[in-house]
């Protein structure tokens, strides 16, 4: 028989997304799954949407706790999953029907511990995403170490540090837990996975929707006192890379810069204005900028957003908006 997979669906407040979540998920094409769903004290009407899930399918184990955070949530479904191997959806994301057979055999193929997928961000129309990637169908397969797989991460070439889209082997999760607490938990703790087995399979094909809502944690436009987690898990995250990989030193520069004009896109919309942070900001762009505008495989996005900054802050301001309206990011 085929590995039990367990599939950890952490819930909060998300009735008006979490049919269609765990629809795609008890339609999967490999059927040896359980599926926790994790309910973390929502005050909505989840709690009676999963209720009539468990009638439908037997697979689904539901957990009701006291509110903790996304992290706690995660935590708890690691500590009682029974599979061989596990995988995270977020409760208002949606997965293709072979999302678990394609990561599972990902693993198999290449025999390695970690799967990694390629993911499709939604930012209005899921119906429309999932017609254009059905239309896809030249799919590349990789065997990666730990080195380049942090490049392609570092460089955001397919791989990112979000916890789903892909599949961990249960074993690794030993000493390893999301920081309860913490916000941007994801970047406290896949490089940490990553870094804890030989060779990490990554395949192109798009088999997870992430769905871009306003109100989510990652999707709010100004700055509060959540980004010092995203501050400091990043910091600490780059720190150990460079210790261990210092041939990556350009790569974890444009990483570096990435995540000040996160933080500094954040500080354009904040009121009242924060102009010591936004300097500090400027200031640590300005370190790395030139080296990191000459670099060849530095996105696009990321130089202009150089170019754009040096001519100035409202001229920034602009056209990062027309971006957002071009590219139909909240």
């Amino acid at each position: 028989m085929d590995d039990l997979i367990s599939v950890i669906v952490p819930i909060y407040n998300v009735e008006k997304y979490l049919s269609r979540c765990i629809d795609s998920i008890i339609n999967q094409t490999y059927s040896n799954i359980e599926i926790i769903c994790i309910d973390d004290g929502s005050k909505d009407n989840c709690k009676y949407i999963l209720d009539e899930f468990i009638k439908k399918d037997k697979r689904i184990k539901i957990i009701k706790k006291e509110n903790g955070g996304l992290s706690d949530a995660r935590n708890k479904g690691i500590e009682i999953a029974s599979g061989q191997y596990i995988t995270f959806v977020d409760s208002d994301d949606v997965i293709t029907n072979d999302y678990v057979e394609y990561l599972y055999n990902l693993i198999k193929n290449n025999n390695t511990k970690i799967a990694i997928c390629n993911r499709e961000i939604v930012w209005k129309s899921y119906e429309e995403s999932k017609e254009s990637i059905e239309k896809e169908n030249n799919f590349k397969e990789q065997k990666l170490t730990a080195e380049q797989t942090f490049r392609n991460m570092l460089l955001d070439q397919g791989i990112d540090i979000c916890a789903y889209a892909k599949m961990y082997e249960r074993s690794l999760w030993k000493e390893i837990r999301y920081p309860v607490g913490k916000v941007y938990e994801d970047s406290a703790t896949t490089y940490k996975l990553l870094d804890s087995t030989d060779f990490i399979a990554y395949g192109t094909k798009k088999c997870y929707f992430y769905i871009a809502r306003p109100g989510s944690i990652s999707k709010h436009k100004g700055f509060d006192k959540r980004e010092f987690d995203y501050i400091n898990n990043t910091n600490t995250m780059l720190e150990y890379i460079g210790n261990k990989y210092s041939s990556l030193d350009i790569e974890l520069k444009r990483y570096y810069l990435y995540s000040k004009f996160r933080i500094y896109r954040m500080l354009l919309y904040t009121n009242p204005k924060n102009k010591d942070l936004e300097k500090k900001c400027i200031e640590e762009i300005n370190k790395y900028k030139n080296e990191v505008y000459k670099f060849e495989e530095t996105p696009k996005r990321d130089k202009l957003a150089i170019i754009m900054l040096n001519i100035g802050r409202g001229f920034f301001k602009l056209t990062w908006s027309i971006y957002c309206k071009f590219t139909k990011r909240i």
